[in-house]
């Protein structure tokens, strides 16, 4: 698949094993959402939970063991985050780009950085008005960056 705003084309993902052996998980679906919820009270986001899992305690796919995504196991505990994790982080990553360009302001480079970054933030916010994760009067502005 091309990059989105570049000229140049990316590597493809690696694949996921199609099964996953259960006879040496020795956790069973309670053991791991409680995991799941304990992480996420310490302040971890879903991704590092999920990285946590896998190298602490050796679950592989929650999604696969449990048939839940950890998302959807931290809706369910009522603890998730109000905006999509990818979204939060590109706010923020606006938000330092905004910084920067309070200091140096003829940084013509990173204004147009910046330009994009928020072209993939009004588009990713779409997307999730679309499917009913934000709520559709949610609106990114600077102002929404400065308080993230």
């Amino acid at each position: 698949m091309a990059r989105i705003h570049s000229h140049r084309h990316g590597k493809s993902h690696s694949n996921r094993p199609p099964t996953i052996l259960s006879q040496w998980i020795n956790y069973n679906q309670e053991s791991i959402e409680s995991f799941i919820i304990k992480l996420a009270k310490e302040g971890n986001p879903p991704s590092i939970i999920g990285l946590r899992l896998r190298d602490e305690y050796g679950i592989p796919l929650t999604k696969k063991l449990i048939n839940k995504s950890i998302t959807q196991v931290l809706k369910k505990a009522g603890i998730a985050p109000s905006i999509p994790e990818d979204l939060a982080n590109l706010i923020t990553k606006a938000r330092r780009l905004q910084d920067h360009l309070k200091v140096h302001k003829t940084d013509r480079k990173n204004v147009h950085s910046l330009e994009l970054l928020e072209a993939k933030i009004h588009r990713l916010s779409k997307y999730y008005k679309r499917k009913g994760i934000l709520p559709q009067q949610w609106k990114y502005s600077a102002v929404v960056a400065q308080l993230a």
